[in-house]
């Protein structure tokens, strides 16, 4: 008996009048981003259930809430060329900074299809985007700024016109490779499908924590399959520089093409944990599979390795595990070694005061065949 007066308390509080419920919207057939530009404050889910087919010649700019679901439930959108797809109005990083704890969570589209980019989220908190198929954006298919554990699930990218998943810094007014990382972001089951313009499958610049797991990256050649870096301003003609990135992850990586410049481009700080494990290139390579240039690099569990591969290192003392790979992965015989070359290691475009290879750091074990 004692339990009716509280249910009664909160029947009441819900039927107050003037009592504001999360709502479902559904969008109508037409513009979408006129839709979201005067989509309600209430707004908590967006349906694209009324028409098989929308358009949206411009952005599609996300309101700053809380939590908002945007469910494609199996429609295709069409963007115009300039569109930027579902992104956000980000001015400086004191303004975003105020909308930190907001997320969106974009879903279920069967296509997304023209435009600079399908999904440009800017500072966020726990976003979601999973089940979408992205075509032929001309910047990138997903770019992610200032997206504090984000997660990018069975999104597909087909002929991004140069790259396809980007996960970064803020780079607004105020921002830095300091204060607006995109840190402890996950990609699972992610692929790029690489066109002949593409320039970096995957990209992450200056965030810590980034997990990529059972990701593929195919196609045509592309310049990486992965580009991993933590300089902050840019500059990749030194060590990177940025002293609050840690570390990276990167497990069951399948390239199926090959790469122009490299197909995995390692720039982290010097006591950042860089692990690769399960990495698997089919086919012969003539760029470098890994070009390393700084961090605590770990390579396991690499089954596979071609005649043709190797690994680049930029300065003279890299910093390199392998554990549990392919015999042939190794420093090789001490007699064939010589100051630019030691078994599957190089030392290419070597930086300034970097002329003889050394071994120092290089520790094989455990070799697996």
């Amino acid at each position: 008996m004692r339990a009716f007066p509280f249910l009664a308390f909160l029947v009441a509080v819900v039927l107050w009048p003037g009592h504001l419920t999360a709502k479902e919207y559904i969008v109508p057939a037409g513009d979408v981003g006129r839709f979201f530009a005067e989509l309600p404050d209430d707004a908590t889910y967006v349906s694209f259930s009324e028409a098989s087919t929308y358009t949206s010649n411009g952005d599609i700019v996300l309101p700053a809430v809380p939590l908002l679901v945007i469910d494609g439930k199996g429609s295709k959108l069409q963007l115009g060329p300039n569109s930027n797809g579902f992104t956000c109005q980000v001015p400086d990083q004191r303004a975003a900074t105020a909308r930190l704890s907001g997320r969106y969570v974009i879903r279920d589209f069967a296509t997304i299809e023209g435009g600079r980019k399908a999904i440009d989220l800017q500072a966020t908190l726990g976003s979601e985007v999973r089940d979408v198929k992205l075509l032929r954006q001309t910047e990138a298919g997903v770019d992610l700024r200032f997206c504090l554990m984000a997660r990018l699930e069975h999104v597909f990218v087909t002929n991004p016109g140069k790259r396809g998943i980007v996960v970064r810094q803020g780079d607004w007014p105020g921002a830095t490779g300091f204060n607006s990382q995109s840190n402890s972001t996950v990609l699972e089951q992610c692929r790029v499908y690489a066109a002949k313009t593409t320039t970096d499958a995957f990209q992450v610049l200056n965030s810590g924590g980034v997990r990529m797991t059972d990701c593929v990256s195919e196609g045509a050649p592309c310049d990486h399959d992965l580009f991993l870096s933590a300089t902050t301003n840019g500059d990749e003609s030194r060590p990177a520089n940025n002293t609050v990135v840690k570390s990276f992850t990167l497990s069951n990586f399948h390239v199926e093409h090959a790469a122009r410049l490299a197909s995995i481009y390692v720039n982290m700080p010097s006591k950042a944990a860089v692990h690769l494990s399960n990495v698997y290139w089919n086919g012969p390579q003539t760029a470098p599979v890994i070009l390393y240039t700084m961090g605590q690099l770990d390579l396991s569990e690499i089954g596979w390795w071609h005649e043709s591969f190797r690994i680049a290192t930029r300065i003279s003392a890299p910093r390199i595990t392998i554990e549990r790979c392919h015999s042939a992965l190794s420093m090789g015989p001490k007699d064939e070694r010589n100051d630019r070359r030691a078994g599957a290691l190089h030392l290419e475009g070597p930086l300034p005061g970097n002329a003889q290879l050394k071994l120092n750091y290089v520790v094989v074990r455990d070799k697996a065949m």
